[in-house]
């Protein structure tokens, strides 16, 4: 994969730059660990809002994951109906698609804060 020289989303304001998950050579480094407490979805059977704290963890090759463009990805789930297991495993598999990863080289915790007195922990 050639290495970009130029981020579509980083140092633009609004998601209407979002390019999709971007990447950057790896400078070395053996793990990487990103958190985020501003994931929304919605039930898919109710449409009540679902608020998450997204935890994913990969040990990159070539590629680094560019946190704006990952803000700007976990942002188009906020009208999408996704329960929280199938939500996990989806955030897995595109980011070990973007960074060009077997899955097992990622892993994505969702905690999903909670609604009617249950919290639920997915990780993919």
């Amino acid at each position: 994969m050639e290495p970009k020289t130029e981020f579509v989303a980083l140092g633009h304001a609004g998601s209407e730059h979002y390019a999709g998950l971007e990447t950057f050579p790896n400078p070395g480094v053996q793990e990487v660990e990103l958190t985020s407490d501003e994931l929304t979805a919605v039930c898919p059977v109710t449409g009540q809002p679902d608020y998450y704290v997204a935890e994913i963890v990969y040990r990159p090759d070539e590629l680094c994951l560019e946190s704006k463009s990952l803000k700007l990805y976990l942002a188009r789930f906020r009208n999408e109906g996704a329960f929280c297991e199938a939500l996990a495993v989806r955030i897995r598999d595109d980011v070990a698609a973007a960074l060009a990863l077997d899955a097992d080289a990622v892993a994505v915790t969702l905690t999903q804060k909670a609604r009617g007195g249950i919290t639920i922990v997915a990780t993919a």
